[in-house]
C-alpha cells in the first residue's frame, strides 16, 4: 500500500508520544489565545501528521479515500476517554496522542480539511476544528459542544461539511426521546460545578427531539453495505435510555464487507474491526443499528 512506509512510522512517533504522555501529561501549552488548550507533545505530533497531509500523494485522493489514509495516520493511537472534560471552564482541546471515538473523527475531518489547503498551522487546525466540535462553529461555553452525535450530525451538515446519509439509503424512522445528559447530570463535571447548565442542556435536547432521525437497524446493516461507501461516517445507535449514539466510526470495506475503524474501548486503541460491523453491533446488546454521513469536502 502506497502509505505504508508512512503509517510505520507514524506509529513509531504516536507510540513514543503516548509512552511520554505518562511522565508528562500534566504540561500543557496554551497560546495566546486562553480557551486553546494543547499539549506539547501534540505540537510535535501536528508538525508530523501536517508532513503527511501536505504529501502531493493527498491532492488526487477522493473525499472518501482522504478519510480512510488520514484515519490511518492513528491506527494505534491509545484510546483515552473524557479527554475534552479535564477542565473547570470549556477550552478547545486538542489532543492527538490519546483519542476516543468521536475525537478520533473530529480530528480526522479536521486534518482531511487542512489537506485541501495551503496553509497548515496549528492555529489553521484549531480553527477548523472548533469549527467542527461546537454549536455553529463557535465555542461559548461548555453548552456549545455538540455532545450528541445526531446533534453533531445536524449542526454539522448545516456547514456544509457533511449529508446525512441514512434515509436515502433505506434507514428508518429512529423514534427516541433524547435526555440523557440532563437525566444523568450528575454523571458530568461541568454540570456538578455549575448546575445552571443543565437548563441549558435541556434545551439542546428539546430540539434535538424536535428533529426527524434516521438509522439502518442492525439486522438490515448487510443488505446496505454496498450503498455505503469508504471513508463514510458510522454512528452507532444504542438502545441506552435516552442517549441516541454510544460509538463512532470510519466505514472501510475489507473483503467484500463493511468494518469500522475506530478508537476502541474495548482494544483501548485505534483499529479496524476484525470482524464486519454488522456482526459487531449484532454481537452487541446496547447497540441498535447505525447512522451514515458522507463528507463533503472536494466538490
Amino acid at each position: 500500500m502506497k502509505f505504508k512506509a508512512l503509517f510505520i512510522i507514524l506509529g513509531l512517533i504516536l507510540f513514543l508520544a503516548s509512552c511520554q504522555a505518562k511522565t508528562d501529561k500534566n504540561k500543557s501549552v496554551l497560546s495566546q489565545n486562553e480557551s486553546l488548550q494543547i499539549d506539547s507533545i501534540d505540537i510535535e505530533l501536528f508538525k508530523s501528521l501536517s508532513q503527511f497531509i501536505s504529501d502531493p500523494s493527498f491532492e488526487s485522493l477522493s473525499n472518501g479515500e482522504l478519510i480512510i489514509e488520514t484515519g490511518k495516520l492513528f491506527l494505534q493511537t491509545p484510546y483515552v476517554g473524557g479527554t475534552l472534560d479535564n477542565n473547570v471552564k470549556e477550552k478547545l482541546t486538542i489532543n492527538l496522542h490519546q483519542l476516543d471515538c468521536t475525537t478520533y473523527l473530529e480530528n480526522v475531518l479536521t486534518l482531511s480539511i487542512l489537506s485541501n489547503k495551503s496553509s497548515t498551522s496549528i492555529d489553521d487546525f484549531s480553527n477548523e476544528l472548533e469549527f467542527i466540535r461546537y454549536r455553529n462553529g463557535k465555542l461559548s461555553g461548555y453548552t456549545s459542544r455538540l455532545h450528541y452525535f445526531t446533534d453533531w450530525i445536524f449542526d454539522n451538515e448545516e456547514k456544509g461539511l457533511i449529508i446525512d446519509m441514512t434515509q436515502k439509503i433505506g434507514g428508518e424512522a429512529y423514534d427516541k426521546t433524547i435526555d440523557f445528559m440532563s437525566s444523568h447530570s450528575s454523571s458530568y463535571p461541568a454540570m456538578i460545578n455549575d448546575s445552571s447548565l443543565i437548563r441549558t442542556i435541556i434545551q439542546t435536547e428539546k430540539a434535538i427531539n424536535n428533529r426527524k432521525h434516521y438509522y439502518i437497524p442492525e439486522d438490515k446493516i448487510q443488505e446496505v453495505e454496498n450503498q455505503i461507501k469508504d471513508g463514510d461516517l458510522i454512528a452507532i445507535t444504542t438502545k441506552i435510555k435516552g442517549l441516541d449514539v454510544s460509538h463512532t466510526g470510519i466505514a472501510i470495506h475489507l473483503n467484500d464487507r463493511l468494518h469500522l475503524m475506530h478508537a476502541s474501548s474495548k482494544a483501548k486503541k485505534v483499529v479496524i474491526s476484525d470482524i464486519p460491523l454488522a456482526e459487531m453491533i449484532q454481537n452487541n446488546r446496547l447497540q441498535s443499528g447505525i447512522m451514515v454521513s458522507r463528507v463533503l469536502l472536494k466538490q
